[in-house]
């Protein structure tokens, strides 16, 4: 098979080699390896708990949401409801979600809600190699699997990874 014609393959701007482009991540728009960004460690499987609910998406440009802000849902798979026990004691939670809505990665760039020039880890950009992330919310409401919050800036239909008490009452 002739990789170069097959458009699956990419060059991985560092290390020079072809790999399968669905493993491909995008960094100040160079397309590299995982094995040039992670090494040798082996990736994992994480499966969604539920799925976020509210009128956010993406802007199209930036990295900001556009819609009305405000209350969410978390629609929590069926599976999940036995973990829901004494959760309404909660008034504060912490949500671990999944940016599936994110774009290539700038490791500098100028932060939007100042203007300084940072590096993703300085920053709350959904364009991160990770795209895993994390907002303390209010906990409003739980009927059945759905719990209604305040204040999850997460995109509609993004997966929820894990829900936690939070530390911030």
């Amino acid at each position: 098979m002739n990789m170069k014609n097959d458009k699956s393959m990419v060059l991985c701007d560092k290390c020079k080699k072809m790999f399968n482009g669905k493993k491909m991540n995008v960094v100040d728009d160079k397309p590299l390896c995982a094995r040039c960004l992670y090494g040798d460690l082996e990736p994992f499987e994480i499966y969604p708990i539920g799925f976020v609910e509210n009128g956010l998406v993406r802007e199209k440009t930036g990295f900001g949401t556009e819609g009305e802000k405000g209350m969410s849902r978390i629609r929590l798979l069926e599976s999940q409801r036995a973990f829901l026990y004494k959760l309404e004691d909660e008034k504060n939670i912490t949500v671990v979600y999944y940016l599936h809505k994110t774009e290539s990665v700038r490791s500098v760039f100028k932060r939007g809600v100042d203007g300084k020039e940072v590096g993703v880890f300085a920053s709350r950009t959904p364009d991160r190699l990770s795209r895993i992330a994390v907002a303390d919310v209010k906990l409003i409401q739980i009927e059945d699997t759905i719990l209604t919050v305040d204040g999850l800036d997460a995109v509609s239909g993004s997966p929820v990874l894990d829900i936690k008490m939070s530390w911030n009452d």
